[in-house]
C-alpha cells in the first residue's frame, strides 16, 4: 500500500509540473505574442506617421479669383503640397484693374488671418469689423503672398492660360495633378472639361430683392464702409398702393431692407424683404412700370448716403441700372460638387461661385466662397495621406457633405447676416 501511495504520489508531481510548465509555455507564448504585436503596432504607427509627414502632392487650381487665390493659400499653408499651379485665361492686367469692392465679414476675416494675411499691409477700411477693399488689391496681395512662397512649394502662376482638354493631354500622365481645385467663377467651362455634371439644386431664400449700380466717373475709386437701413417702407399712392403696413409678422423683419454699398465711383444697392403677401409686395414684384424701382432707389440712396458724396440728380439717375421688380430670392448649387478622376487617381472639388451662386447681389458675396473654403486644408492633407482609393473616396464624400451644409446654412441665415442686421 505504501508503495502505491509513494507511486501516486510522484504520478501526481510529474503531472503537477506538466501543468506548471504549461501554464509558463503559455504565458511566455501570450508574452511574447503581446510584445510582437505591440512592436507591430509601434512601427507601423511610426511607419504611418513618417508617411504621413513626408507626403507631398501636386495641386491644380483653375481660377485666379478671390476665391482661387485664397484656395491657393489654404493648398500651400496646408504643408502637403509639393508643387501648385495656378490658372487663369485673364492676363494679370485684367485681374488686378477690377473696381469692384468686396466685404469680408468677421468669419471671413478670422479665416485669412489664419492664412497669414495681413490686412495692415492692404489697402482698405474697416467698418462694424468688417474689411472693405477692392478685388483688385485684395488679388494682388494674395499673388504677392504666393511669391513669397516660391521657397518652400514650387509656385507656378499661369495667366492668360485657359484650361481646356488640350491643356490636360499635354500634361504627362505621371505628373497630373493629385487635387483639382475648379474656381473659375459662374461662368466657367472647367467643369465640363473635366466632365462633372451642369446640374444645379435650386432653394429659395425665402425672400424677394432688387438691384441697382451707378457709376459716376467724377468719384473717387476709393474702399468704402456699406450703409444699411432696415424696416423701409415706400408712398406707392402715386400708382395706386396704398403705404399699409399690413399683414405684420412678429417673426420676421419687418418692411425692407436697404444696402449701399461699393466705391464712390461705382456705388451699388441691394433692396431685399421677406417673402411675403403684402399689397405692396405683389405690386412691386408684377408690376411692368419699371420707372417704379429706379424711383425708389433714386429716393433711397438720397436719403441715406453718406454726407460727403454728392446727391443722384436726374441725369444720373437716368444712367442708373436696376432690376426692373422683385424678383425671389434664390440660392444655386451644383448637385455634384466634387468628383474623382480614376484614370489619373485625381480628387476634383469645386468651389466659390463655381460650385454655388446666389441671384441676388449683397456686396458680400465673397463670404460664401470663403465658407467652402474652410475644409479645403483638411481634404487636401486626406487627399495627400490616403492610402488607397478608398480613403480618397471617403475624403471627397466629407467635402462633398461640408459643401451642401455650406449651401444650407446661407439659405437659413445668409440674407438675415448680410442684408438683415
Amino acid at each position: 500500500m505504501d508503495t502505491l501511495r509513494s507511486e501516486s504520489a510522484g504520478v501526481g508531481g510529474i503531472v503537477e509540473n506538466a501543468e506548471e510548465k504549461y501554464r509558463a509555455l503559455a504565458y511566455d507564448t501570450a508574452l511574447s505574442t503581446l510584445v510582437a504585436v505591440a512592436v507591430y503596432v509601434v512601427v507601423k504607427v511610426s511607419l504611418d506617421g513618417i508617411r504621413q509627414w513626408r507626403a507631398r502632392i501636386s495641386v491644380l487650381i483653375v481660377g485666379s479669383g478671390p476665391v482661387g487665390l485664397t484656395a491657393a493659400l489654404v493648398a500651400v499653408r496646408s504643408g502637403k503640397v509639393l508643387n501648385l499651379t495656378m490658372l487663369d485665361e485673364r492676363y494679370r492686367t485684367a485681374l488686378l484693374c477690377r473696381p469692384q469692392q468686396i466685404a469680408l465679414d468677421p468669419r471671413s476675416v478670422k479665416f485669412l488671418l489664419g492664412l497669414g494675411v495681413d490686412f495692415d499691409n492692404m489697402e482698405g477700411c474697416w467698418h462694424n469689423e468688417h474689411f472693405f477693399t477692392r478685388i483688385g488689391v485684395f488679388q494682388e496681395y494674395l499673388l504677392s503672398i504666393l511669391e513669397q512662397k516660391k521657397q518652400k512649394v514650387d509656385v507656378k502662376v499661369q495667366l492668360g492660360t485657359k484650361f481646356t482638354e488640350e491643356y490636360l493631354r499635354r500634361i504627362p500622365h505621371d505628373d497630373w495633378p493629385r487635387v483639382i481645385v475648379v474656381a473659375d467663377g459662374s461662368c466657367g467651362d472647367s467643369c465640363s472639361v473635366l466632365g462633372i455634371s451642369s446640374d444645379y439644386t435650386v432653394e429659395s431664400c425665402h425672400a424677394y430683392g432688387a438691384n441697382a449700380a451707378i457709376e459716376r466717373l467724377d468719384q473717387r475709386q476709393v474702399p468704402t464702409p456699406e450703409i444699411r437701413a432696415h424696416s423701409l417702407y415706400f408712398d406707392l399712392s402715386a400708382y395706386g398702393v396704398e403705404a399699409l403696413r399690413e399683414h405684420r409678422n412678429p417673426t420676421t423683419k419687418p418692411g425692407f431692407h436697404l444696402k449701399i454699398y461699393g466705391t464712390f465711383r461705382n456705388r451699388y444697392m441691394a433692396l431685399v424683404c421677406p417673402a411675403s403677401d403684402t399689397k405692396m409686395v405683389r405690386f412691386l414684384r408684377h408690376t411692368a412700370n419699371s420707372s417704379i424701382m429706379k424711383n425708389i432707389f433714386h429716393q433711397s440712396f438720397n436719403a441715406y448716403k453718406t454726407d460727403i458724396e454728392p446727391r443722384l440728380n436726374d441725369l444720373t439717375r437716368h444712367h442708373m441700372q436696376c432690376s426692373r421688380r422683385l424678383f425671389e430670392i434664390q440660392l444655386s448649387h451644383r448637385r455634384i460638387s466634387a468628383a474623382y478622376i480614376e484614370e489619373g487617381n485625381v480628387a476634383v472639388t469645386v468651389e466659390g461661385e463655381a460650385a454655388r451662386i446666389l441671384n441676388f447681389d449683397t456686396g458680400c458675396g465673397v463670404n460664401l466662397g470663403m465658407r467652402g473654403l474652410e475644409y479645403l486644408g483638411t481634404f487636401i492633407y486626406r487627399t495627400a495621406t490616403a492610402v488607397d482609393q478608398n480613403d480618397v473616396l471617403e475624403a471627397l464624400s466629407a467635402k462633398i457633405q461640408h459643401s451642401r451644409q455650406v449651401a444650407e446654412t446661407f439659405k437659413q441665415t445668409g440674407l438675415a447676416q448680410s442684408m438683415y442686421e
